[in-house]
This record gives structure tokens, sequence and C-alpha cells, in this order.
């Protein structure tokens, strides 16, 4: 079976509206095409999962699709105690962190700032920005992006995940096998570092940062999907 039947029978639209636990129960029973659904509801989160460890944007899709992999064969193993999404950022986060060589905790997630900048502010929900705003906008943008990338492997993951993806400390200490305490500390010594690199310019903008755009969303998904239909991979029956 080829990529492009998968798709053709996936289910309805309507299918778009099931929570993660039921796409999860269906594709476990045996509705594969399913599996579509997860990727591009998360394709956004795991990609700054994977980017705050490796930040390496070659090897950012290699870890993304091998985590897709990884989650799709070990499906069984997924608890509904937990969030579909919580389980997938951990498994990512450890993809990452493999990929990266360096055996060590899972702590390496941080910061976004207090302050927002007014006219950065009036720029976001203006109906119409001016070009200048729009200029100024991508410009702290940049700013942002490059701050995190500076940070200390400690901090940097805590603040992706906690600032720019805006999980609550528990999921970020949850995705990364840290307890709330510990993500709190990271947090707040990476927004220092980041105010003190930047000033307090950085709020407004910080949710545009590191976006995952369609073309790349449609490429992991396309890999990820050729893999499952090929029977190169499957759910372990285990």
């Amino acid at each position: 079976m080829s990529m492009g039947t998968l798709i053709e029978e996936s289910a309805p639209t309507s299918a778009a509206t099931l929570s993660d636990a039921e796409v999860v129960r269906r594709v476990r029973a045996g509705e594969r095409a399913l599996f579509e659904i997860l990727m591009r509801r998360h394709n956004q989160r795991i990609y700054r999962a994977a980017r705050a460890i490796v930040k390496d944007e070659s090897e950012v899709e290699d870890v993304m699709q091998q985590a897709y992999i990884n989650a799709y064969t070990h499906l069984h193993q997924f608890e509904e105690r937990s969030r579909f999404s919580t389980w997938l950022t951990r498994i990512a986060v450890n993809e990452a962190i493999g990929r990266r060589g360096k055996m060590r905790a899972a702590s390496s997630f941080t910061e976004v700032l207090e302050e927002s900048h007014a006219e950065l502010a009036e720029a976001a929900t203006a109906a119409q920005p001016t070009p200048e705003h729009q200029a100024y906008a991508r410009e702290l943008q940049q700013v942002i992006e490059d701050a995190v990338d500076e940070l200390p492997d400690a901090y940097r993951a805590v603040f992706v995940l906690r600032d720019i993806e805006g999980l609550s400390t528990t999921e970020t200490g949850e995705g990364l096998g840290l307890g709330d305490e510990a993500v709190k500390t990271r947090l707040h010594r990476a927004r220092a570092m980041i105010r003190r690199k930047i000033s307090s310019r950085i709020g407004a903008a910080a949710t545009g940062a590191f976006q995952f755009q369609a073309p790349r969303c449609d490429r992991v998904v396309a890999f990820v999907l050729d893999a499952i239909s090929s029977g190169s991979v499957g759910p372990s029956q285990r």
C-alpha cells in the first residue's frame, strides 16, 4: 500500500475532533491512517522540544521522525493515566538526547520573560499592523531565538516547553522527568539569563518563535506514514 493510499483511507474529517486517547484506541484497533491526526496535532510541540535539545536544524526532522516511529511501535505502552502529548514529548526528548550523544538527565528546557513590550503587544493585537510593526516583530522574534539558543543545555528545554510552548510546570516536569521545584528553579534562572541579554523586549513575540511550517510538517508526516504503510514498522504485540 502506498502512502497516498494510506492517506486516502483516512477516517472522515470528523475524526479530527476525536480526543488523543480516542485516536490512540482506534489506531491500536487497526486504523493506522489515524496516526496522521496525532502527528499533525502535535508537530509544533515535538519540533520545539527536539529543537531545544539538538539545536541543529538538519537533525531536528530526523529526531521527530524517529520519535513518531518509536511512539507508533510502542503505542501499547501508552497508559491513559497521563496525557498522550506528555508521553509523546518524553519520547521525543529521549530521542533528541540520544541523538545529541550526551546521556545526561533530560533537564535542558527553560524560560520566557515576564515583561512584555507595549509596542510589540500593540503590533500583535492590531487588526492591521503597520509594516514597521511587522518588521519590528520579526526582528524581536529572531532576537528571542538567538537568546534561547545561547542558553546552557540545562535550561534551554525548560524554557521552550514552559514559556514558548506554554506547558504547565507539571506537564513540563512530566515530559522531562523533573520535579515541579526543579522546573521552577531552572525556569527562573533561564528567564534571568534572557533578561540580561535582551531586557524586557521579548514577551509578546515569544509565542511566535520556532514555528514549524506546513511544508516541513508535511514532510515529517509523509516519512512516518510511508514507514507505517510499507510494513517496516508496526505496533509491538507485547
